[in-house]
């Protein structure tokens, strides 16, 4: 598959692949995205030629309407998938379609984000810039393997301090992609450096060894990077989600899965298990996959306690702060349905560490 590299250096020379079967819709997606400095958009109106744009050209984002003739939307995406590309763009869609169900079939096809028709200018070159920026991500993860790669084949001498060098590399990337997630909806991101450190006192306690606790701290500020693919709409709502935009708002686990999938190292795989798995509930109910007892990974079942812990006790728009006991009574409760029984156990034993750690990452007063 065409192999892209413009897209690790500028995003406003990313490529992007703009299908649509009214040329006029193409005309006013080309126009919006030339206001927002993009330079590289190809136009396909006949979306039976997408596959083999994409072949030719490759691609770092697809803006694709769903419905068109000969191939619509959902079975170009499909199509698209099929290629097994483990590169593969992620895919905007453009829709009047409002119903729930379109939206879902799109996600489950294998779209990233919605916008819906009449767009917003705005709107659009900021889920652009956020599709982007997460492309821009996975490129650079995607680059630092190959050149381990080649490092090793050509320098075995230097390959202990290239291993080195590349696992710096991911903590950084780990470190400031979980803090551009946090930022979206906490202007502190201290709740990261809350849950991580509570995170690695519970895995201490239930006999995880060094090299594993390291990775969970480093790997555990991850947890919500897929809240990137959440439109601000429904992400800072202050108030209840509907019911469509709550399955919406769901979708950030898997979002988050794929968005660190592709890099098998160790401190790589468990954020993708964190990201994926942290909403899963002990009885089954959690999601995306009702994952259900020790079915679910320990570092998720540890992240989705310390989680939950600090956001019960941490003011949000939409409710206030929780006193430490009425959050420990709420824990127990649903200790054996939402949390890991041995879990909370641990958690109980060491409350008194782990409100040192609230107390020493506190949240600062607002004026």
């Amino acid at each position: 598959m065409h192999e892209i590299t413009s897209i690790t250096t500028d995003l406003k020379s990313g490529h992007i692949i703009v299908v649509d079967d009214e040329a006029a819709n193409l005309k006013l997606v080309e126009r919006v995205l030339d206001m927002g400095g993009y330079t590289n958009v190809t136009l396909i109106q006949d979306s039976t030629l997408v596959v083999d744009a994409y072949k030719n050209h490759g691609a770092d984002l697809f803006l694709i309407d769903l419905n068109m003739p000969f191939i619509d939307g959902f079975e170009l995406i499909t199509k698209l998938n099929d290629l097994n590309d483990d590169f593969l763009p992620p895919i905007l869609v453009l829709t009047a379609q409002q119903a729930q169900e379109y939206r879902q079939q799109g996600l489950d096809v294998g779209a990233r984000d919605f916008v819906t028709k009449p767009f917003v200018v705005n709107e659009l070159l900021a889920r652009v810039k956020n599709q982007l920026e997460m492309r821009q991500a996975q490129a650079l993860l995607r680059d630092q393997n190959s050149n381990l790669e080649r490092m090793v084949q050509e320098r075995t001498a230097e390959l202990q301090e290239a291993h080195h060098q590349l696992q710096d590399s991911r903590l950084q990337v780990v470190r400031r992609l979980g803090r551009a997630a946090e930022y979206r909806d906490n202007e502190t991101g201290l709740h990261i450096m809350r849950m991580s450190y509570i995170s690695v006192i519970i895995g201490r306690a239930v006999g995880m060894s060094e090299d594993e606790l390291d990775l969970l701290l480093n790997a555990s500020p991850m947890h919500d990077i897929g809240k990137i693919g959440i439109p601000d709409h429904i992400l800072l709502k202050p108030d209840k989600f509907e019911p469509e935009e709550w399955e919406i708002m769901k979708t950030h686990a898997q979002i988050g899965g794929d968005i660190l999938s592709g890099d098998e190292s160790p401190m790589m795989s468990m954020a993708r298990e964190i990201a994926l798995t942290h909403h899963e509930k002990w009885d089954g109910s959690g999601y995306p996959n009702n994952l259900k007892g020790t079915d679910i990974p320990l570092p998720g079942r540890i992240s989705a306690l310390a989680d939950v812990f600090d956001a019960l006790t941490s003011v949000r728009p939409y409710k206030k702060a929780w006193s430490v006991d009425d959050a420990v009574s709420f824990i127990k409760e649903n200790s054996g349905s939402h949390f890991d029984p041995e879990l909370v156990k641990c958690f109980v034993d060491n409350l008194e560490l782990i409100v040192g750690i609230k107390e020493k990452y506190m949240e600062p007063e607002s004026d």
